[in-house]
């Protein structure tokens, strides 16, 4: 992607903002609380990092909204729906953008890193790959838990199932596309590459929260949010990990 000047990337980002907080809320994705976070979330992610982040948190929300929402009257009847109808607040984007803001943050520090692009959206490619497999696979009965692969209920934390594995799968495609698509023209990664590391990273970092959610939240150390956030932080560091090893 073609660099352009600092004035049109700022303009960009506001936009991009003002975009994202509107179309949440005609389409009631955040509550208040979540309109607030998601604006100091969305300016430090597009300002401090890059606006081509924001695009693929954007992207995020919208699949991850759309998969909370389908076969909503199942999930209610079994008691897995999200809280509000899905309706998200400010916990839930802190969880899922909280670790691409830290990176956003630190590219401002030390702006350059070869690294960072891949940290940013591999991060986003967690969120997304986790939300699918849950929201998506929460209907599969063939659930088992990933510590113990004993039968578990569809919806227990730390379970999978075959239906949220390929969901995760999917959701980390679509954000490593995305990714692939936005990438800087000076990024030493190929495409190919990109893809398929952003798709591993998406993918590993949902089986990260599985076992976060079976070792700790299960037994009452961890919440549901704090297990999103260390599972997307996971995908930064995954990335830091693999740009180190390979490039």
């Amino acid at each position: 992607m073609s660099a352009l000047n600092p004035g049109d990337e700022q303009l960009i980002s506001v936009a991009l903002v003002l975009t994202l907080l509107i179309f949440s809320r005609i389409k009631d994705l955040l509550d208040f609380s979540g309109i607030i976070a998601a604006t100091f979330t969305g300016l430090t992610v597009s300002l401090l990092g890059h606006w081509t982040w924001l695009v693929a948190l954007f992207i995020f929300l919208i699949t991850g909204s759309l998969a909370t929402k389908w076969r909503i009257e199942e999930k209610k009847a079994l008691s897995l729906e999200e809280a509000n109808d899905g309706l998200r607040g400010w916990r839930n984007v802190l969880a899922n953008g909280g670790a691409v803001s830290l990176v956003a943050i630190y590219n401002y520090i030390s702006p350059g890193e070869g690294w960072i692009y891949l940290a940013a959206i591999g991060s986003i490619s967690v969120a997304l790959s986790d939300t699918l497999a849950s929201e998506i696979g929460s209907l599969d009965l063939r659930t088992r838990s990933i510590t113990t692969l004993q039968s578990v209920p569809a919806g227990t934390n730390g379970g999978m199932s075959p239906t949220g594995t390929v969901a995760a799968f999917l959701g980390a495609l679509i954000i490593a596309v995305i990714g692939v698509i936005l990438s800087p023209d000076d990024s030493t990664i190929s495409d190919i590459v990109l893809l398929f590391l952003l798709t591993i990273i998406g993918w590993l970092g949902c089986q990260v929260d599985s076992l976060l959610g079976a070792l700790l939240e299960n037994r009452g150390y961890l919440g549901k949010h704090s297990v999103n956030f260390l599972a997307t932080s996971s995908g930064a560091l995954m990335a830091i990990f693999f740009y180190n090893l390979y490039f």
